[in-house]
């Protein structure tokens, strides 16, 4: 059945059953309590993350008629679903800048935090967090401006940080991310509902933690800051020395009664692609959903898997697909250039393969957008340097300036999905058929 297969049509096709699979029109319903008392109590949905629109417009369309429902979801620009969009739902969505906040994101987190004054002991509260909710949701630690938690956000994004360590700088440098939103809330019940983007999906690193516990500590976070050469205002250097931007810690009262529950999640999706490959006919190796490390770098080593397998059938027998997810890193050394994770590691991957025949491999993030282009993602094919070399394009040079966009566009290479209203992170499939 193998060599009928048609290798773009099938990657494309793994990609699709990922993203499907952690939709939350498909997730939700199982984790949503029972509303309060009418009589007594509330409901309210708070919320931000690349899949916060469609988190709401699921709850919404989920949640009794006749039970109260209200409140406010932040998402990035351009991820409300349509139909939310076209006909707004009990919850108000909004949107605002990612990967670098904006104002709109710091009103979002100013008005969700009026939101939680006056909640009772008989109020349910209803977060929903996907990755992305670090930006969106942002409110400086006193002291500290909108200004500079921008500065120390792109700082961040350059640096080659892991996301659980930038994240446990940001919510640091928070007055809402790193357990502050759910103490807020108090004496409400609340319920988060997270769709995981980070390797391992530990609820205190997606979105930043904003509704528990956080076991990481402002010595930490200054530790990273150094290691990374993030410079600091003083307002954050100082906050960061005494303490007193220090996070909500396990075992803490605030979070008593509080439930948190995973509703989607990358290892899922690898899952349902790998069901995809199967019913073509074709092995299915999920190698981790945790990998992390420098784009082009993994790129490299998964090549040499890919290339040993053609090769000698090791450590899989061929046809076979080989699946991962997690979150790599871009050390941006050069200006001016374009691409994200997913393009990176295929430029690395592409180069290492050196054209290697029978191996396709398709890498793409699952929010639809890598980085801040208007690509997932993008294919290589045992064809792809040759045709590069033929329109004058070197590879090398392209991944000496961070600039993997502009070698896989002119190959018309870019996967080009747009928003898909979820976010499990990356997606990376190596096809290798003979």
């Amino acid at each position: 059945m193998a060599a009928s297969i048609e290798p773009r049509s099938l990657l494309q096709a793994m990609y699709d059953a990922a993203v499907q699979r952690a939709l939350p029109a498909h997730n939700t319903a199982a984790f949503l309590p029972a509303p309060p008392d009418p009589k007594k109590g509330r409901t309210l949905v708070l919320g931000a993350g690349k899949a916060g629109g469609a988190m709401a417009a699921a709850v919404d369309a989920l949640w009794p008629a006749n039970a109260p429902l209200s409140g406010l979801v932040v998402t990035r620009y351009d991820h409300v679903p349509p139909a939310y969009r076209n006909k707004p739902g009990r919850i108000e969505v909004v949107e605002a800048r990612h990967p670098v906040p904006d104002e709109a994101g710091a009103r979002a987190a100013q008005r969700i935090v009026a939101l939680t004054k006056g909640l009772t002991a008989d109020d349910l509260v209803l977060c929903l967090i996907s990755g992305g909710g670090s930006a969106l949701l942002s409110m400086p630690a006193p002291g500290l401006t909108l200004a500079d938690k921008q500065a120390i956000n792109q700082a961040l994004l350059k640096s080659g940080a892991a996301i659980d360590e930038m994240n446990c700088v940001r919510k640091h440098l928070s007055a809402i991310k790193g357990g502050r939103l759910a103490a807020m809330c108090a004496p409400a019940r609340v319920v988060t509902l997270l769709i995981s983007d980070v390797p391992g999906d530990a609820p205190e690193v997606i979105a930043s933690g904003p509704t528990v516990a956080d076991a990481s500590t402002c010595a930490d976070a200054l530790a990273l800051c150094k290691r990374y050469g993030i410079e600091l205002p003083p307002a954050a250097q100082a906050g960061l020395e005494s303490g007193a931007f220090e996070t909500p810690k396990p075992g803490d009262a605030v979070f008593d009664g509080h439930e948190v529950h995973l509703i989607a999640t990358p290892q899922q999706s690898l899952e349902a692609a790998a069901d995809v490959a199967r019913a073509a006919g074709i092995d299915a190796h999920i190698l981790s959903d945790e990998m992390e490390g420098e784009s082009r770098e993994v790129g490299k080593v998964q090549a040499a898997l890919a290339r040993a397998v053609a090769r000698r059938s090791q450590p899989f027998g061929k046809p076979c697909v080989i699946l991962s997810g997690g979150e790599t890193t871009v050390t941006v050394k050069s200006k001016g250039g374009r691409g994200g994770r997913a393009t990176e590691f295929l430029l690395g991957c592409a180069i290492a393969l050196q054209s290697e025949p029978g191996v396709h491999v398709l890498a793409a993030d699952t929010d639809g957008i890598d980085g801040i282009e208007d690509n997932a993602g993008a294919i290589v094919t045992p064809s792809t340097l040759q045709r590069a070399t033929a329109l004058g394009l070197k590879a090398s040079e392209f991944l000496d300036r961070n600039d993997a966009y502009h070698f896989f566009k002119p190959l018309g290479d870019l996967v080009t999905p747009g928003p898909t209203f979820t976010n499990v992170n990356d997606f990376r499939a190596l096809l290798i058929l003979q």
